[in-house]
């Protein structure tokens, strides 16, 4: 019989309650600072669904009443530098964050602050979609930003904000102010794979970080018990060594003491910590109706639960204790629908026996794609240069060694800089050798991640956003991506413009083409044309060691996300740079490298050498030009145009498959732009339409290389009625 020995947990797990001691001595100041906070965030939230209910919140209204208890119980006591984010239902927390920052300490007896009046009119008129929001109307309901008063912003992917907040804790930690970071999320963001995931990394990396999980019982309409066994979701914690604490979200001094605690042991260099509150929305996932109404909630149970209301509990135990009396509580009520009511005014204006919004408070048409992206940056005071001009001494070098080597350059002079992988610590390099010596030289800064790129990506997307420091990502195939798609795409690429252009994400992610190498359908992704889509996202592909120095330092000097694109067919190739690396190629300049008269090809990456190659052994009057910069706000067209009304003609080469091909869309906007100077349609090279697969006959058949180049030239140059010779042709391909 073998001998079973029971284990515990490395952290302690235990639920918090509050006894009649505990309200006794409870501070009278924080009792009527959390008393005003729940009816301000009350009349708030009915307001909101009296709105709705007239059809005036276009799109969702995710009421937060029932819950209110759980955000001002852990806000109240957060300092100012400390940060929040939640979810889709995060007003009460947005709220309770923002008035904390602008009124502390406020009572239930006092009228309310200019301060007070003006956030209430902001966030509402943000829900409402209007100009005056913190987002400028582009967040409403479910983006709510304000960096100055510590909201980080809320996120409508469940469980997409959990990493940021993460990241914004690493900010606090390495800059060493003390303060913490604490993410809201729901029962149904427990079991997301990005949530778990920043679990681990958090408590790996002693992050001060609180996951603050509203356990409401309900994902929409589903309840906890169906979708998992251990419903005391705080067992989550212990399971990655953290603490948890259990407590009633009802009681707002419960949850407040469990906080206490909590941030205690962050602020002391312990790590994250789990709280779960019990809470309960009154109302359906969306909307000014109960969820019995649905069917899914019995009225018993939703009767049942409004009877432990926070708002009464907190003001009956203040009336005990002679703090407060029953008609200040009803003026407190009173206040703050008074307020709402003049707030709304302020927005919306009668029209017959209806409402509308007023027609000065919506945001002007023309700001609809303001703010996508930054400015790209002047470059001023630096020098900038090409290799042919660059006129100084030049050494050779190979390309991988150039992406170390500026790399440890701009490590030297920015200790902003950090750069999250897997491996980039180990295997003198990562597994290319382009991270060589920069762990041994920089340490702390360049961080080995568990096999996790949803969660060390929405952690490096928390960092940029604090503009703090300045995250490198390498994903080692770009195939990943697509684990981390939403902090990929829904977070970095999407956050400066859904909070109104006022959020730079200044963010590096590099990756590596590897086709030809036998990895596989899921390693030998070209993903020029996914990111070409994403409209928040820079684009990089250089070519040449020189290139990739100049490119890399202006994207570092840049407050955008930018993808680099490296390859593995350049890594081992020669070039040339020179000893000083601090000059800059300036995002957005096109390279001739091969002039021509008769037909213009445009390439980038391992696929424009193959090009050239092509064009030269076919004796071929070509013109070759290298893109560089891939993104389509920042496609170099004066050097493209001009290179099209010279030749008429022209050719997209590329090695990349045709689903995620990055020249149908550059195809497109080239004929809509320059048709009166094309001879003929724009003709492209690409590879096939499956994926490379592991065998080396049917890889190679998948992707375009030097053959499919010199067929491709061949055709245009047929179709321009100078036909090459047909043997030299096949000689090539």
């Amino acid at each position: 019989m073998p001998k079973l020995v029971p284990l515990a947990p490395s952290a302690p797990w235990v639920e918090l309650k509050t006894t009649p001691a505990d309200w006794k001595k409870a501070d009278p100041k924080l009792l009527g600072e959390m008393l005003a906070q729940l009816h301000l965030i009350r009349a708030f939230e009915e307001k909101v669904l009296e709105l709705a209910g007239e059809g005036l919140v276009h799109g969702p209204a995710h009421s937060s009443i029932g819950q209110e208890g759980g955000a001002v119980g852990s806000i109240v006591g957060l300092r100012a530098g400390d940060q929040v984010n939640g979810s889709h239902r995060g007003h009460h927390q947005f709220l309770a964050k923002a008035l904390a920052y602008v009124a502390p300490g406020m009572t239930p007896v006092q009228e309310l602050s200019d301060p007070t009046e003006e956030v209430l009119y902001r966030t509402l008129a943000e829900i409402l979609g209007l100009e005056p929001g913190y987002g400028h109307g582009r967040g409403g309901s479910m983006h709510l930003r304000w960096a100055e008063a510590g909201g980080l912003g809320t996120n409508a992917i469940v469980g997409g904000g959990v990493p940021l907040a993460a990241g914004a804790a690493m900010a606090h930690m390495r800059a060493g102010t003390g303060d913490v970071a604490v993410t809201y999320f729901g029962d149904g963001a427990v079991n997301i794979g990005a949530t778990l995931e920043t679990m681990n990394l958090a408590a790996a990396w002693s992050l001060p970080v609180m996951f603050f999980i509203e356990n409401n019982g309900y994902a929409v309409a589903t309840r906890v018990d169906e979708v998992t066994k251990e419903t005391r979701l705080s067992g989550r914690g212990p399971g990655f060594g953290i603490p948890a604490w259990k407590v009633d979200g009802m009681d707002p001094l419960a949850v407040h003491l469990a906080t206490t605690q909590a941030v205690a042991l962050m602020r002391a260099g312990k790590g994250p910590t789990v709280i779960e509150a019990d809470v309960y929305r009154f109302f359906h996932q969306n909307g000014p109706f109960p969820g019995s109404a649905f069917g899914y909630r019995e009225k018993e149970e939703e009767a049942a639960w409004k009877a432990r209301d926070p708002l009464d509990r907190t003001a009956n135990e203040m009336i005990d204790r002679g703090l407060i009396d029953r008609a200040q509580v009803d003026a407190l009520r009173q206040r703050c629908l008074d307020a709402m009511a003049r707030h709304t005014d302020r927005l919306v204006e009668p029209d017959g026996n209806r409402r509308r919004i007023r027609a000065d408070m919506w945001p002007d048409k023309t700001f609809v794609d303001v703010g996508i992206r930054g400015e790209l940056p002047s470059h001023a005071g630096k020098r900038t240069a090409e290799a042919e001009t660059h006129g100084g001494a030049m050494r050779e070098t190979k390309f991988v060694d150039a992406v170390a080597d500026v790399l440890h350059r701009r490590f030297a002079e920015d200790d902003r800089l950090l750069l999250f992988g897997e491996d980039v610590h180990r295997l003198k390099g990562g597994t290319n050798g382009a991270t060589r010596g920069l762990a041994a030289a920089y340490p702390g800064r360049v961080i080995g991640t568990p096999i996790s790129e949803a969660a060390f990506t929405g952690v490096a997307c928390g960092l940029a956003m604090d503009g703090r420091f300045r995250p490198i990502i390498e994903f080692m195939y770009p195939d990943f991506m697509w684990v981390a798609a939403d902090a990929v795409f829904n977070q970095i690429g999407k956050a400066r413009h859904m909070f109104g252009g006022t959020t730079d994400v200044p963010l590096i992610l590099r990756t590596k083409i590897a086709m030809g190498t036998g990895y596989g359908s899921q390693h030998s992704l070209d993903p020029a044309g996914i990111f070409s889509t994403s409209p928040g996202w820079r684009i990089i592909a250089p070519t040449t060691p020189f290139d990739y120095v100049g490119l890399m330092n202006a994207a570092l000097a840049g407050r955008d996300p930018v993808l680099v694109i490296e390859h593995v067919d350049l890594y081992q190739s020669d070039g040339l740079i020179p000893d000083d690396l601090d000059y800059v190629i300036p995002l957005g300049k096109a390279k001739i490298v091969r002039p021509g008269s008769a037909m213009t090809v445009l390439s980038y990456s391992a696929m424009l050498r193959h090009v050239v190659e092509a064009a030269d052994a076919l004796g071929a009057d070509a013109e070759v030009v290298d893109l560089r910069t891939l993104d389509f706000a920042s496609l170099d067209w004066e050097t493209i145009g001009e290179s099209i009304r010279r030749t008429n003609n022209v050719l997209i080469a590329e090695q990349g498959v045709e689903g995620t091909s990055y020249g149908g869309r550059l195809a497109d906007e080239i004929q809509r732009r320059y048709m009166d100077w094309l001879d003929q349609p724009v003709q492209r090279v690409r590879g096939r339409t499956a994926s490379p697969t592991i065998s080396k006959v049917l890889e190679r058949a998948a992707f375009a290389g030097r053959p499919e180049a010199a067929r491709g030239i061949a055709a245009v140059m047929a179709a321009k009625g100078m036909p090459l010779d047909p043997a030299l042709v096949e000689a090539v391909s």
